[in-house]
């Protein structure tokens, strides 16, 4: 009985967890110099979702499954592929474009450097 119960547990955490995955997050990694001085390796995340708003070389709004739409600004040499790894024009990424972007936060800024074209299904 038991173990029914911790199984129907654990596959009740499994699927949540499968329903709510929209950002994946790459590790940080911390090292301290010799010399004392610290050195910080830079988060990067990914986010799936749909573009509600774009403007190329400046923002980008994403809605994704989070309550509020998630905006972000890029960094200065974005790269827009297709899902097959083919770089596109921007102008190929419009309103109600599926997108995967590729993001680094910094402060309070998601600051993107890639953004790749999704087929409707992902």
């Amino acid at each position: 009985m038991i173990k029914l119960i911790v199984s129907i547990a654990f596959a009740t955490a499994l699927m949540g967890s499968v329903a709510f995955a929209q950002t994946s997050t790459s590790s940080t990694k911390v090292a301290t110099q010799p010399n004392g001085m610290t050195q910080n390796t830079t988060t990067t995340t990914e986010s799936f979702g749909t573009v509600t708003q774009f403007t190329p070389g400046d923002s980008l709004i994403l809605k994704t499954e989070a309550t509020e739409p998630m905006h972000y600004t890029f960094s200065k040499n974005v790269e827009y592929v297709n899902a097959h790894g083919k770089v596109i024009e921007a102008s190929k990424i419009r309103k109600d474009s599926k997108v995967r972007v590729h993001f680094v936060k910094q402060g309070n800024d998601l600051v993107v450097d890639k953004v790749i074209l999704t087929p409707d299904k992902h």
